[in-house]
């Protein structure tokens, strides 16, 4: 997937991996329409440090959603 332009498409994919990636409980809390073009670099840049890792820590996993809390509208 072509992540270089900004989309509502490509904003659901990499939500939609990372949540997977982390195993999260509460997905409703991050969904792809809670975030905005704005901020799609330091999406694609958090999507590609997580798709990177095999397995986190809890407090790694506390930090990456503290982050996506930050990028949401």
């Amino acid at each position: 997937m072509n992540l270089s332009e900004p989309s509502v498409e490509n904003v659901a994919f990499m939500i939609e991996t990372i949540k997977e990636k982390l195993r999260m409980v509460n997905v409703d809390a991050m969904k792809s329409e809670h975030f905005n073009a704005s901020q799609y670099e330091d999406l694609v840049y958090l999507y590609e440090m997580v798709k990177k890792r095999d397995s986190f820590s809890p407090s790694e996993m506390q930090a990456i959603a503290a982050e996506l809390g930050s990028l949401r509208k």
